[in-house]
């Protein structure tokens, strides 16, 4: 089987790829989902002063409001229908695993399997209509409160009718990139939501770059220092790829069968545990919880006077109290996600049922206990790296003043989603040789006959 694998593997090529005609049409959906959700960042809010908001947004560049603006791939800056992006979704979808992990009820209603699992998807989705509608509310609030360099409100007719237009169509927007999200999932290739984010981030990294070099070119930046930051991003990419790909291989045993022949030897296997159990939902989750508030605050704050005005400025990239929240949730998160998504108990339960041990380890408790250890330390790393991937980055482009585009986080992004999504065309390609190899042996076999 393994040496079939490997043939299987190398065989995959141009020409593997021309033939799978599945996986061609999940590739052009994803495309075409891609390019919907770029044409609607470039659709307008009703009742907006573009001329003003583009001065106000000017003033307001620096910290969270460039970050949330990344993660909604320039739509915030626009005041597009979906300038909440899909961080309201993303945030119930937080506060729902949370809710999972204390009710009892909730928990047994994921163990139901399919019906489940659609049950809690509803109940997010519940979550999230609520989350916009908030949000959706403050931001109007905070539009209503800008005026420009000049005078200009970035409203025209501010009140109740704008407030509630702004609700809804808001509400609207975030509810069709969810199901955009779904659909790229279900028919496309990848996971839908993350893509939507990546697909945000990567059509703003030109422009990002451009206005880099000409900071350099103004002689705002020293050559050598916009030198110093790409060659940093190529490092932190290369670093990326390495620890999202190391893993702690335990050893599993399983005992001697008795066969027509005799006793057959027993197999062992590994259990793979990866250094960075939850991948980049620590960072997007952290992210999601700092954004949106104070982006609202910093909207709502341009008189700068008040509180809103000092959590604004508190909260602004590079100050000491947005690096420990940032680092704070992204350490709960990792260790969340990853409780959440591997259970030690339910692991040595299976490998306890199969005849599978762990070599000088008691099967059952024991077994749950060492799996426990190995991976609260591996957690512990992975969280360490996350948090310096995450946050060096950003406080050399707070002192250098670069493009958010070039960070830590979005970097992580992008090459996490473009290592899973590359994954899943792989073991499409896998499927689709495996089904050719299957006809032909059918095809052999009927002619023997």
């Amino acid at each position: 089987m393994a040496s079939a694998a490997e043939q299987l593997a190398s065989n995959l090529n141009f020409s593997a790829f021309s033939k799978a005609k599945e996986l061609k049409n999940r590739i052009w959906f994803t495309l075409g989902a891609l390019i919907v959700y770029r044409l609607c960042t470039y659709v307008p809010l009703p009742g907006i002063d573009p001329v003003a908001l583009t001065d106000v947004f000017n003033q307001l560049r620096g910290g969270l409001v460039d970050m949330f603006n990344m993660f909604s791939g320039g739509a915030l800056s626009r005041m597009s229908i979906i300038a909440l992006n899909i961080m309201p979704y993303i945030s119930a979808s937080i506060i729902m695993q949370l809710l999972t992990s204390m009710s009892p009820t909730l928990s047994q209603l994921k163990k139901e399997g399919e019906r489940g699992r659609k049950k809690i998807n509803q109940y997010t989705r519940y979550g999230t209509v609520l989350i916009t509608a908030m949000q959706g509310y403050g931001l109007a609030l905070g539009l209503e409160a800008l005026t420009s360099s000049a005078g200009g409100s970035a409203v025209i007719d501010p009140g109740m009718f704008f407030r509630a237009t702004t609700v809804i169509t808001l509400v609207g927007g975030t509810m069709f990139l969810m199901w955009l999200g779904e659909q790229i999932t279900a028919r496309g290739v990848g996971n839908g939501i993350s893509l939507i984010i990546f697909a945000g981030i990567v059509a703003e990294l030109p422009r990002a770059l451009v206005s880099t070099l000409e900071l350099g070119r103004t002689g705002a930046i020293a050559p050598m220092i916009i030198f110093g930051l790409l060659l940093l991003a190529v490092g932190l990419i290369l670093a990326i790829v390495y620890v999202e790909r190391a893993q702690r291989r335990l050893i599993v045993q399983y005992p001697k069968r008795q066969t027509g022949n005799g006793m057959q030897q027993g197999d062992q296997s590994h259990l793979p545990l990866k250094l960075n159990t939850a991948g980049v939902i620590p960072p997007i989750f952290a992210s999601s919880l700092l954004v949106m508030p104070t982006t609202i605050a910093s909207f709502s704050a341009q008189d700068s006077s008040g509180w809103l005005a000092t959590i604004s400025t508190m909260l602004g990239q590079g100050q000491p109290l947005y690096i420990a929240l940032y680092v704070t949730g992204i350490v709960f998160f990792a260790f969340f996600y990853t409780a959440i998504v591997f259970n030690p108990q339910d692991t040595a339960d299976n490998l306890k049922k199969f005849g599978g041990f762990i070599p000088g380890i008691r099967p059952g408790d024991r077994t749950a206990e060492h799996l426990d250890y190995v991976l609260t330390r591996l957690t512990v790393v992975g969280a360490i790296y996350l948090s310096v991937i995450c946050v060096i980055p950003e406080l050399l482009i707070a002192k250098y003043a670069v493009p958010f585009y070039l960070g830590g986080t979005s970097l992580l992004i992008v090459v996490n989603v473009t290592m899973d999504t590359v994954g899943q065309i792989h073991s499409h390609l896998m499927a689709h040789q495996y089904e050719g190899l299957m006809k032909k042996a059918k095809l052999r076999g009927g002619r023997r006959k």
